[in-house]
């Protein structure tokens, strides 16, 4: 099976190819694909805007086509369980490959749901909910399924766990700043970008066992998922302790009680008092 796990990255290398160079030709002869989130968000420094309107312009075919079907998004969301799951048994047996082509159909209807409620005039706050529970079963899964598969190798599963933990601290600090009336400072490794980072490492170490297949070092084999997972869970850690800094000195400021304005009245009494003798 590991020797057949490559075809699947090997698809996804020719997607990861063929779909920029189509979305290449679409700027050059049409401009850019805007859309209103990625426009509203503006991307970052690990998931440039760029990145985001092309995804959102791949998936702009597919809306209209599930919307001609009266497909629901909540149909949608139900269904991104499905790929997930199956990404999940699929990485817990170490076939990176196949994991990533199926976490990346769960991820890609993630985004799906969300474009069809607007698209189709029925986005609601219970369906905001729903999706981001869906989500983080979605994130569980697949890192559940890492962490299965390096059970037995102690330092990986540490970095599979603290990536897991991570990355549920950044959508939980997220939610309390909103339950709390406070603006949510962005950060690092949102939920997209621990997605685009976890999957193409998945749909790379397919590669780097073929390339290190002689290398007794297990690490060096699977490179790009130690990497990867590295990456997350060091920086979705530092960003939810920068996360609950940035909110506490919120909500202190805006407890801080604020000084009483001074009146002309009390400005005439202060001037007419003595001064007090040292």
């Amino acid at each position: 099976m590991q020797i057949k796990d490559v075809y699947f990255s090997i698809g996804m290398l020719i997607l990861s190819v063929v779909v920029p160079g189509m979305y290449l030709v679409r700027t050059l002869l049409k401009g850019r694909a805007h859309h209103a989130r990625t426009d509203a968000d503006g991307g970052s420094v690990l998931l440039n805007k760029a990145s985001m309107e092309m995804g959102y312009w791949l998936l702009g075919p597919v809306v209209e086509g599930l919307a001609a079907l009266h497909i629901t998004p909540n149909m949608v969301t139900f269904f991104s369980l499905v790929p997930a799951l199956l990404a999940a048994v699929a990485a817990g047996f170490g076939w990176f490959g196949l994991a990533c082509v199926l976490a990346t159909l769960g991820s890609l209807c993630d985004l799906v749901d969300g474009v069809l409620a607007r698209r189709t005039g029925v986005a609601s706050d219970a369906g905001e909910v729903l999706d981001a529970a869906v989500d983080r079963y979605i994130e569980f899964l697949f890192l559940a399924g890492v962490a299965v598969y390096y059970r037995t190798h102690w330092m990986v599963l540490s970095l599979a766990l603290a990536a897991l933990f991570g990355s549920f601290m950044v959508s939980y600090t997220t939610a309390k700043a909103e339950a709390m009336g406070v603006e949510p400072p962005r950060g690092s490794m949102r939920r997209a970008e621990r997605a685009v980072y976890l999957l193409t490492a998945a749909g790379l170490t397919p590669f780097s066992r073929v390339l290190f297949a002689n290398t007794p070092s297990h690490a060096l084999r699977e490179l790009p998922m130690v990497f990867a997972l590295i990456l997350v869970a060091l920086l979705t850690n530092v960003s939810v302790v920068q996360r609950f800094v940035v909110i506490a000195a919120a909500l202190r400021a805006r407890r801080a009680p604020t000084p009483a304005p001074v009146t002309g009245s009390a400005l005439i009494a202060e001037r007419d008092t003595p001064a007090r003798p040292v």
